[in-house]
């Protein structure tokens, strides 16, 4: 049986997690994690290379004890729709926290990503691990497990609603009969539901992928049952080949058992 190696680079710019001295190394430009220019070639080399993604993590808290890039970066999908333009096939995968942004600006930023990419764009849902994070945004203190994994869920069922507000021939464009929109093929969302209430539509059209892909990276109980529920991409935690064989085995049966297809998950280690 033959099999397909899906790979995906993950730049650390100056230095991430384990790499915490990146900045040191003469090849390594001390402003490569706000530089354009560095992502864009690591970009075209991977797209090159046949790699299946670009990968930007992101948090919205930091300490002068964090690792270099995490100081001083750019934010993933300004960063991505600015790559997109200078690349062709590889996928645009962005992180964005559920926690902390609102269901309709998050999906009309991503819809246009995927429109400006020529359908290549994906979203990295996560939850935000920091505690720190809710001080940035007016609140006192992180949202529990619980109600962190329930927003995400139905975060990610309001964006897909909001992506869908449009059919594909919505817009006709039809100058003798007068005729820009079909106004039977625009839909208004009027989501209610225990975290969000958004009444819709996306003011952006149906995206050339139809939607976003959906990528998660969840260790947790709750992190992996989202992942079940919603994601077509993992970032799993790897570990030993023991350990990556039992998550893969675990998630594979949430899957299933969600009644989705566990094939259409694609796991990255």
């Amino acid at each position: 049986m033959t099999r397909t190696i899906h790979l995906a680079l993950h730049p650390y710019g100056v230095g991430g997690p384990g790499q915490h001295g990146l900045w040191k190394d003469p090849r390594v430009a001390n402003n490569a994690s706000i530089d354009i220019d560095y992502y864009i070639r690591l970009a075209k080399a991977a797209e090159h290379a046949l790699f299946d993604a670009l990968f930007i993590v992101d948090s919205q808290f930091i300490n002068a004890t964090y690792p270099a890039h995490y100081l001083n970066r750019l934010e993933p999908l300004t960063l991505l729709s600015a790559v997109a333009t200078h690349t062709r096939h590889i996928g645009l995968v962005g992180t964005a926290s559920s926690t902390y942004n609102s269901p309709f600006n998050l999906a009309r930023r991503f819809a246009s990503l995927d429109h400006i990419s020529g359908g290549r764009a994906g979203w990295n849902v996560v939850t935000s691990f920091d505690t720190g994070t809710s001080r940035n945004f007016g609140l006192d203190e992180h949202l529990d497990y619980t109600t962190r994994y329930g927003r995400a869920l139905e975060f990610v069922r309001v964006a897909r609603g909001l992506w869908d507000s449009y059919e594909d021939d919505a817009f006709p464009a039809d100058v003798d009969r007068n005729v820009f929109l079909d106004p039977a093929k625009l839909h208004a969302l009027d989501h209610d539901g225990e975290h969000f209430k958004v009444a819709g539509p996306l003011n952006l059209s149906r995206s050339p992928q139809g939607q976003p892909v959906i990528f998660q990276a969840g260790v947790s109980e709750e992190g992996r049952d989202l992942a079940a529920q919603v994601a077509e991409g993992i970032y799993a935690p790897g570990g030993t080949l023991q350990q990556a064989q039992e998550y893969y085995a675990d998630i594979k049966k949430r899957t299933a058992s969600y009644g989705r297809d566990p094939d259409h998950i694609k796991i990255f280690i």
